[in-house]
């Protein structure tokens, strides 16, 4: 890793939403100072809806895969971040890492309800984890 950016990892169960977000709006809004990567601990196939809200507002994250947490376990760490509390309480301890915190959001592949108003959710989600980037890593 680029030993002039602090390196992130956002966790998640399926790394198919909320990591994924924050991996590309951290890696977009300040790639300078930053690396971001993301994981499960339980990876699946990242959500489509992911890929259009995130395309909405011109990041394409249609090439990226979910990936297990396991291929990152021996890599050291500034900061290695949950962002669902089941992965939170699942999340192994990275001897390399020199803070791990939590920051929880809703997960939008939960919702259900007409296409509208699921996609609204997913915008929202969006939204909020882009707030919290932009405060946090400022």
């Amino acid at each position: 890793m680029n030993p002039d950016k602090k390196s992130v990892l956002f966790i998640c169960t399926h790394n198919a939403a909320r990591s994924q977000m924050a991996e590309a709006l951290l890696n977009k809004l300040f790639g300078d100072r930053y690396k971001a990567f993301s994981a499960g601990t339980d990876p699946a196939h990242i959500d489509p809806l992911v890929i259009s809200v995130m395309g909405e507002i011109g990041i394409d994250v249609s090439n990226n895969q979910s990936k297990s947490l396991d291929i990152f376990k021996d890599a050291n760490w500034d900061y290695a971040i949950t962002l669902c509390d089941q992965a939170k309480e699942s999340c192994p301890y990275f001897p390399g890492g020199r803070a791990k915190l939590h920051r929880g959001f809703p997960d939008p592949s939960e919702l259900k309800g007409k296409p509208e108003v699921v996609i609204n959710q997913y915008r929202r989600i969006r939204d909020e984890i882009k707030d919290w980037i932009e405060k946090e890593f400022r």
